[in-house]
């Protein structure tokens, strides 16, 4: 099947789960980040105070997914979107509202929740559950929404918060959630797909069997791979988080090192699409071994050069780890554990990234105010990555026999 044939047919499918992922940006850093500087001036908070507050919510968030994605295994999902989405809604309406810190807190605890980690979390399980020949293209298309969320919202939230100011801009939020982002999910998804066959030239990549949660947690493979879906969103919030910092290290202008950006989003979006074809084309688990690979290139050139050209090198080549993480964490898991408990399995892997999302700056940020280089403790993670993938490599032929392929 062409990829146009693929969209026309799965059009309202994929567009919806698009649009979970683009409204996830509410819950996103590089979002809410945009509001840090008035956070911390209306609230008296220091960058250190911010911080903390800002990762208490998001490791509380991360905790409570564990248990509330279950949800996602019992109920459709326009059901659990008719749930989510208010909430975020009234998570952002907090943020403008609120005037003590507590309530800051519950409002970043509900943005990371019901942002970050729900909507994506519903998006990539419904993918994950109703589609088999073609999954990695399910997932890789409809992650694309969260790089055009990237793209689009920020200069958005400026121009917005320019006219009626950061606390009207979560107002807009709320509304444009609510009047727009809701109805039009919940009529692309009202009507669930059931999964098909594998169109000639591919394969059916589903587990012999379904398993539970709690076999899942006590299968050491398990934690091996989930080591390895960490790597890329541990390294890339630190990276971003301490980069005016790096900038500063490095001698570089700022205004150089965002201009990169530019490079890892293609970069990322290139790598979605690419590896959605090459998973259903040979299945997740062939795959998952060069995932790291990039991004481990990209740490070691860091950590080695400080040249003016490096953020042009680096950046691209995170983007390409990040964004085949993204696909291949929409795929990998149905095929070595079925997908009925599917929602229940992802969101054990949903909190564990957003746990690294939350420790990754913290724990470098401390390694930095002990004397530790900075760019060598990103060459170590380099080194890591490489260690990661090459055990990947090495477990491939007992979970392509996990996944009944072999």
């Amino acid at each position: 099947m062409t990829v146009l044939a693929f969209l026309r047919e799965n059009a309202r499918w994929v567009g919806g789960a698009f649009l979970m992922n683009y409204f996830t940006a509410f819950g996103q850093t590089y979002f809410i980040s945009l509001s840090a500087g008035d956070i911390r001036a209306e609230y008296g908070l220091s960058h250190g105070d911010f911080g903390l507050v800002y990762m208490g919510a998001t490791l509380l968030s991360a905790a409570t997914l564990t248990r509330l994605g279950r949800i996602v295994d019992h109920r459709s999902v326009v059901q659990v979107v008719l749930l989510v989405m208010p909430l975020l809604a009234l998570a952002c309406l907090l943020m403008a509202l609120s005037r003590w810190v507590f309530l800051l807190f519950i409002a970043l605890y509900m943005l990371r929740l019901f942002g970050q980690g729900m909507m994506s979390h519903i998006a990539v399980t419904a993918m994950g559950r109703w589609f088999n020949a073609m999954r990695g293209r399910a997932v890789s298309f409809s992650s694309l929404g969260l790089q055009t969320a990237e793209a689009s919202f920020p200069l958005i939230f400026v121009a917005v918060s320019g006219l009626v100011g950061w606390r009207g801009s979560w107002v807009a939020a709320a509304a444009l959630t609510l009047a727009v982002g809701l109805p039009l999910i919940v009529a692309l998804m009202r009507v669930e797909r059931a999964p098909q066959s594998a169109a000639t030239g591919h394969k059916v990549q589903t587990a012999p069997r379904d398993w539970t949660r709690g076999e899942v947690l006590r299968d050491p493979l398990f934690w091996a791979i989930l080591a390895v879906f960490l790597a890329p969103p541990f390294i890339g919030t630190t990276i971003f988080f301490h980069q005016v910092y790096m900038v500063e290290l490095r001698g570089w202008t700022l205004e150089m090192f965002a201009g990169s950006f530019f490079l890892m989003s293609i970069s990322s979006l290139a790598a979605m699409l690419a590896t959605g074809v090459m998973v259903d084309r040979f299945s997740s688990v062939a795959v998952m071994p060069f995932m790291l690979l990039p991004i481990a290139a990209a740490c070691l050139i860091i950590g080695f050069s400080g040249a003016a050209w490096t953020p042009f090198v680096f950046m691209p080549l995170i983007g390409f780890s990040m964004g085949a993480s993204g696909t291949l964490n929409g795929s990998l898991w149905p095929e070595l554990y079925g997908a009925r408990h599917l929602g229940s399995i992802r969101a054990v892997v949903i909190a564990a990234i957003v746990f690294s999302t939350a420790v990754g700056p913290g724990l470098t940020g401390y390694l930095i105010d002990a004397g530790v280089f900075y760019p060598a403790q990103i060459a170590v993670m380099g080194i890591v990555s490489i260690a990661l993938a090459m055990l990947m490599a090495g477990l491939r032929r007992r979970l392509l026999k996990r996944a009944g392929a072999e």
